[in-house]
């Protein structure tokens, strides 16, 4: 788990941003560039700050090793390019983490979010109140939504932990 100082610098950057992600994939199936874009801005600028710098400079290196495990996997059709590119984005807040706490975070926010996801596409009242939102028809999942809520609760552990 990152520390609370890190988890109180990176928190009002990456929460939006999390959220911001999650509504526009269950809206659109798409994650923005600008939110990778913004999410890598975040974390050179504020991570600088939250993490000892050789921590930081390690987290660099997280990134490029997911973008490319990312881009292989959209290659073989395992998730979409957004996925990759905001995956890849946000690695490097995990970079003093536990991997099994990682893991376990990132596999309870996927089946979460799935059932979430599929219930609320069933249930009338959120149908009405979302009647544009792509991922209501798609086959497919907006993975933005697991993988933003494995950063919100990643960050906000910390603070709660507290």
């Amino acid at each position: 788990m990152m520390s609370l100082t890190s988890a109180l610098w990176l928190a009002p950057a990456c929460i939006p941003l999390a959220l911001w992600i999650a509504l526009t994939d269950m809206q659109r199936m798409k994650i923005p560039n600008l939110a990778s874009i913004l999410m890598v801005a975040a974390y050179a600028t504020l991570g600088f700050m939250a993490f000892p710098l050789e921590s930081w400079l390690w987290g660099w290196a997280v990134l490029a090793i997911a973008l490319v495990i990312g881009i292989l996997g959209n290659m073989v059709g395992l998730f979409g390019a957004g996925d990759a590119k905001f995956a890849a984005a946000m690695a490097p807040v995990f970079v003093t983490g536990d991997l099994r706490f990682i893991l376990m975070l990132v596999c309870g926010c996927m089946l979460g979010a799935l059932v979430t996801h599929r219930l609320a596409r069933n249930i009338p009242p959120i149908r009405r109140a979302t009647p544009n939102w792509e991922s209501w028809t798609r086959k497919d999942f907006p993975f933005g939504l697991a993988l933003s809520g494995t950063l919100i609760f990643y960050v906000l552990a910390p603070i709660l932990a507290k």
